[in-house]
């Protein structure tokens, strides 16, 4: 059976994870991606990385952007882009099937899922914010997943959630992964130690203005 055939994730991981966001607004997977496809998607970024593709990622969009190094430190390269390759493909045609599951589910009005490698090198963070932009509501639910085999607690590059009830910090471990609303959850990345690699995505919707479209 193929990567691709297996997503996407089992019925009993989407069932819990549409309960917990529900419930709480996010929602932790663990151990639910096929291994096959979460080797090759790190080889594949490891591929990347070692030609230069992944590149210094920035905040704010449009004018607004800024290449901010101190608040933001990973280097990135879209999973659309002509370098990246079958994993990347797969992982995004799977990610279509979970999209419609969890439009079945959980009525979000999800249309389409943007998502990038990331890499964070030694020392590098993401300080507190939203996924959100403020001039465009169509972000919906982010998504990310942990390509680091050989993670160990102390090495860092933990995702922090900001949460009513107080933080919530998740180990970036290999095949780990976590959902949340996008406009309500804050988060950062903890400095890492090692090199973190993941996959963050978000799920659109269509835009409520038209012209945004």
């Amino acid at each position: 059976m193929s990567d691709r055939a297996r997503l996407p994730l089992p019925e009993t991981a989407i069932d819990a994870a549409c309960d917990a966001l529900a419930a709480q607004g996010w929602a932790a997977l663990e151990d639910a991606f096929p291994p096959p496809l979460l080797h090759r998607l790190r080889a594949e970024a490891d591929a990347l990385a070692s030609t230069g593709r992944l590149r210094p990622a920035g905040i704010g969009r449009g004018r607004g952007h800024q290449a901010r190094h101190d608040l933001r430190g990973d280097a990135t390269c879209w999973l659309d882009d002509p370098a990246c390759g079958a994993p990347a493909r797969d992982f995004l045609a799977g990610m279509d099937a979970l999209l419609t599951a969890l439009n079945r589910r959980l009525l979000l009005g999800l249309a389409s899922l943007e998502a990038h490698y990331a890499l964070y090198p030694p020392g590098a963070r993401y300080t507190r914010h939203l996924d959100r932009f403020r001039d465009d509501d169509s972000r919906t639910l982010s998504l990310v997943l942990y390509l680091n085999p050989d993670w160990r607690p102390g090495d860092g590059g933990e995702l922090r959630l900001f949460l009513p009830e107080g933080e919530r910090d998740l180990p970036p471990r290999f095949g780990h992964a976590v959902l949340f609303l996008s406009d309500r959850i804050e988060h950062e990345v903890l400095v890492t130690r090692i090199p973190r690699y993941s996959i963050a995505g978000w799920f659109r919707r269509r835009p409520l203005d038209p012209l945004r479209a």
